[in-house]
């Protein structure tokens, strides 16, 4: 039996007939993976992930080993009024420079498959392929977006799809963290703030208004904060950006360390 005959027949690898040397380049704008990951939205809010100690925490706990990423954006894809998903710009490490790729999360939690936007590295260019991009679409819960199981290799490219496998993990495991219940921003075309409630005070307990994010978040009329919302200012809010000391990178893009693999 042959080396492409055994790793068929196993379930190994996902195996694509031999492609040219990557060259490093990009191929798809933002602009064009939104509208392919939400084709019917008519207009796409950008959203500043503002994380706390704890939610910081938990997603990493839930989305397991990470390779070295460098920068995060997400948008809110709407319809009108209605939220059909979000569209996340994620940048991981390949074996030596970043892939930059985005993947859609629908209002169910259903994942896309992938786009990539450049690929950069000299090999392993083979994930741009349909087959294996497609291997992420439908996917709802952690639990089916495993490297190796529900995302197969592909042979002479292992590291870019371990790595970006796990940088999808990553993106899911902050929508549930952080995106599954969050309300529709106004639309004023701004960024807005997106954090937790604040937490339960002594002055706070019946009714306080309860403001998500330091004073000056993104957004004053999009802010979130209902009346009522529990304790007299949030605790998880201060300096609520995301990044290395809470700063928002150029043009509101959240820059977002991670642990290395």
């Amino acid at each position: 039996m042959s080396r492409i005959s055994f790793l068929a027949a196993s379930g190994l690898a996902l195996v694509i007939p031999p492609a040219q040397v990557a060259i490093a380049a990009d191929y798809l704008s933002v602009d064009a993976a939104q509208r392919g990951l939400f084709g019917q939205a008519d207009r796409f809010d950008e959203v500043v992930l503002a994380l706390n100690p704890e939610q910081k925490q938990a997603v990493t706990k839930l989305a397991g080993p990470q390779p070295p990423h460098r920068s995060l954006r997400a948008w809110r894809a709407m319809r009108g009024s209605d939220v059909l998903g979000y569209v996340f710009v994620d940048e991981v490490l390949g074996r030596q420079d970043m892939i930059t790729y985005a993947v859609g999360i629908d209002a169910t939690g259903r994942t896309s498959a992938i786009e990539v936007l450049a690929y950069r590295e000299s090999h392993g260019g083979e994930i741009r392929g349909t087959a294996w991009r497609r291997q992420f679409d439908g996917r709802q819960g952690l639990e089916h977006l495993r490297f190796g199981t529900d995302i197969k290799n592909i042979a002479g490219a292992t590291l870019s799809c371990e790595h970006v496998t796990q940088g999808v993990r990553w993106v899911t495991a902050l929508w549930q963290v952080t995106l599954r219940t969050a309300p529709a921003a106004a639309a004023d075309g701004n960024p807005h703030t997106v954090g937790t409630a604040g937490a339960v005070g002594a002055v706070g307990a019946g009714g306080t208004v309860g403001a998500v994010g330091a004073a000056g978040a993104y957004g004053a009329a999009g802010a979130y904060g209902a009346a009522g919302a529990h304790g007299a200012a949030g605790a998880h809010g201060a300096a609520g950006a995301v990044g290395a000391a809470g700063a928002v990178g150029p043009a509101g893009a959240a820059s977002m360390p991670r642990p290395a693999a």
